[in-house]
């Protein structure tokens, strides 16, 4: 099989290689094809580097025997698929591959934060990225605890005089404010339902000034991060 005509294959498979979910026989291919495809290896590296700010988000931890069964009961039951079939996936639904990625990314963060504590695990993560894909924010909803979570990459630098300010876009444009973050690097903000309402298509962060927009019903400054949610 050749993946160089399938663009949505390729970066699946870079995205599975790179979270280490691509093994066995499979992995072993894919390292052949890896040796002779500067592009591949390019792709592996920008998969590489997400899920790195990923986990720059948290301390490693060990999950509790809670959480890996909290997943097992919200993953499906589904028939295993040969890897050399995905290409049949990808080609009847575009996104089919890259949402299976992002599915197993998810998951992986859903560990990284459920095991910082004792709270069951997210039903909702949305990561906010900038417009070079790095993830800057990584945002949780807790429907049981009524609450938001936001967390800040380390590497991000907000001026003194600015705040970081969450809003929820609504399919027809129309932005809700979530709440701000105050000290630019977390929040633990209460949970609207306009942030996770089926009318939302994603969230984005602004910049503005300290107390936030002065605009209640519109960002005021530049919206450096978006990003969609991922129900578990």
């Amino acid at each position: 099989m050749n993946i160089r005509d399938n663009p949505i294959l390729r970066e699946r498979l870079a995205a599975e290689y790179a979270l280490g979910t691509l093994r066995g026989p499979a992995r072993r291919r894919f390292d052949t094809w890896l040796a002779g495809d500067a592009a591949l290896r390019s792709a592996v590296a920008s998969w590489q580097g997400r899920f790195a700010t990923l986990s720059e988000l948290g301390r490693p931890v060990t999950p509790p025997a809670r959480v890996w069964r909290g997943i097992e009961r919200r993953l499906q039951p589904a028939p295993a698929i040969p890897w050399w079939q995905f290409w049949r996936i990808g080609a009847a639904r575009p996104c089919a591959g890259l949402a299976l990625a992002a599915g197993a990314a998810a998951v992986a963060l859903a560990v990284l934060l459920a095991g910082r504590g004792e709270a069951p695990l997210p039903q909702q993560v949305a990561a906010l990225t900038d417009k070079e894909a790095h993830t800057a924010l990584v945002v949780t909803a807790d429907a049981a605890r009524r609450r938001l979570h936001v967390r800040v990459a380390q590497d991000v630098r907000i001026p003194d005089d600015r705040t970081l300010q969450l809003w929820a876009i609504a399919r027809d444009g129309t932005p809700h404010s979530l709440g701000i973050l105050a000290n630019n690097r977390s929040a633990d903000l209460a949970l609207d339902q306009r942030a996770i309402g089926p009318d939302v298509m994603l969230l984005a962060i602004s910049v503005e000034p300290k107390g936030g927009s002065p605009n209640p019903a519109a960002p005021t400054g530049p919206v450096l991060y978006k990003g969609s949610w991922m129900r578990l």
